[in-house]
């Protein structure tokens, strides 16, 4: 359950807003940093105290001021942060709303959401935070759609059995005989193989664990 979280936003007003959002979740208490550095310092303190955080909100882009910064945005503050605890899971709360920017952050980064600042973001933002507590991903909807218009990919009955297989923990390899069960075709553990990668190459994601998580986002399985 998500009950520790850090927050790293530069703009006061909407760190606030944050927090704001976060009590009506019954999440009080979260730390928050203006600063990148001062974010990474706080996970590592956390890790060494052994009372890590849960979940790193953090915006993509912090302005420039006075104090000289090493980590300067937001992606250079996920990579580091992963670093030291890998297991942190990690909501982006951002402006930028190119799809390139959301795709490498899921498909590079592994974040676990992302939400753009702007009408209902605080809605969003709950949404976000709910399904992360349950170990789903959150993608921001029109966006998203957008991203996977051009990489369209028909689902097989196979293909569906396939997903959902994995998404029930099935080692890879003892699917054969779950497809053969249902007369699927193809059932060889080659051909499974092989549609798995198909798959996966649609949507350009590197990991099947990715697969699975747009599968059950988008309601596929």
């Amino acid at each position: 359950m998500i009950k520790k979280i850090l927050i790293a936003e530069d703009y006061e007003s909407s760190n606030l807003s944050i927090q704001k959002t976060l009590e009506e979740l019954n999440i009080t208490n979260p730390d928050y940093v203006y600063y990148c550095d001062d974010a990474l310092l706080r996970i590592q303190k956390a890790v060494e105290a052994n009372a890590s955080y849960d979940l790193l909100i953090t915006d993509l882009h912090f302005e420039e001021d006075h104090r000289q910064q090493k980590i300067t945005s937001g992606a250079a503050l996920i990579a580091a942060a992963r670093n030291i605890q890998p297991d942190l899971k990690i909501l982006v709360f951002s402006a930028t709303g190119k799809p390139a920017t959301i795709e490498m952050l899921f498909n590079k980064q592994e974040i676990d959401g992302y939400v753009c600042k702007g009408r209902n973001d605080a809605k969003e933002l709950k949404s976000a935070i709910r399904e992360i507590d349950r170990n789903q991903r959150y993608f921001p909807r029109q966006q998203f759609l957008q991203i996977r218009q051009k990489n369209a990919h028909d689902f097989t009955p196979a293909d569906i059995a396939i997903i959902s297989c994995l998404a029930e923990g099935i080692d890879q390899k003892d699917i054969p005989f779950y497809l053969e069960q249902k007369q699927l075709r193809p059932s060889g553990l080659s051909s499974i193989e092989k549609r798995i990668k198909i798959m996966k190459d649609a949507f350009n994601f590197s990991k099947t664990g990715q697969l699975i998580a747009f599968c059950k986002e988008k309601g596929i399985v």
